[in-house]
């Protein structure tokens, strides 16, 4: 079984962070899945300073990366899955999700409103 990375936890991953002992069992749903919502969500973080990062250079490397699979659900899908989403207002929660929805994915995620209203990667 594959699961899908939130934003946070795919930079997590890169960056070799200790906060991902949160999921002891990350290894076992490898290749993980990588939503094109989280690179622009990275993009994003870069261009308003929130990440120090360049996104082109990121995102060449996850695209070399093998222990990632870019997951492409569709536009039409994800907005299809995000329509009913109306309990978060941040985009790209409602978009992951929608996402991990329409693959039928568990999200792997440390954050407390999508744990509370989405399946996500129960350690």
């Amino acid at each position: 079984m594959r699961a899908l990375l939130d934003t946070h936890v795919l930079l997590w991953v890169l960056l070799g962070s200790s906060r991902l002992k949160e999921f002891p069992r990350l290894e076992a749903y490898r290749p993980w899945a990588i939503s094109p919502v989280s690179l622009l969500e990275i993009e994003f973080l870069s261009e308003v300073g929130r990440l120090e990062v360049r996104g082109p250079e990121l995102r060449a490397a996850i695209g070399r990366d093998t222990r990632f699979e870019l997951d492409d659900p569709g536009l039409s899908s994800l907005v299809h899955q995000a329509l009913g989403l109306s309990w978060t207002r941040d985009p790209f929660d409602r978009l992951l999700a929608a996402h991990s929805s329409a693959r039928k994915l568990p999200l792997v995620t440390a954050d407390q409103n999508l744990r509370a209203h989405h399946r996500w990667l129960a350690e």
